[in-house]
């Protein structure tokens, strides 16, 4: 999938993204990295928003599962199940969150529970840069479960 097919799929299906300026810089099969302005995103303190930095390191998760996924024939819905966010140091311009797998050696193992269970888990962290500095730290878990069909299809 490529930056501009990505971009569109997000604020056509997500349509915060939209609101808060994401952009795609790039996407890859280890990981994808999403850009956002801090004006969209701003705080009273002129700094970005909490939400808006943990909403892009979420995004930029989500997206890198999915696009794996995809690539892969592999359709499912996709869910967050649990995440945790530190903020290193406050946002005060544009920034990035880039994603990629926490175990990039259990990708096999969690496609092969999908299509045999319909279910699987896998864990994703995302970094938070501004200015060629970190800002911030995701973790999270995602689950995807098999589409209807094929959940009844596994059916004897």
């Amino acid at each position: 999938m490529s930056p501009a097919e990505l971009e569109r799929y997000l604020h056509e299906h997500i349509p915060v993204t939209r609101a808060i300026g994401v952009g795609v810089a790039s996407v890859g099969e280890d990981r994808v990295v999403l850009r956002a302005p801090l004006a969209p995103n701003v705080n009273h303190r002129d700094t970005v928003f909490g939400g808006s930095a943990s909403a892009l390191a979420i995004l930029a998760a989500w997206s890198l599962v999915h696009t794996r996924l995809t690539s892969a024939g592999i359709v499912c819905r996709l869910v967050i199940q649990r995440n945790a966010m530190e903020y290193d140091a406050p946002i005060t311009g544009d920034f990035t969150a880039r994603s990629a797998l926490a175990e990039p050696q259990q990708w096999s193992r969690f496609t092969r529970a999908l299509q045999r269970r319909g279910k699987a888990r896998v864990a994703v962290s995302a970094v938070l840069e501004q200015a060629d500095r970190v800002v911030g730290r995701f973790t999270g878990e995602f689950v995807a479960l098999a589409s209807a069909a094929d959940r009844a299809r596994r059916r004897p």
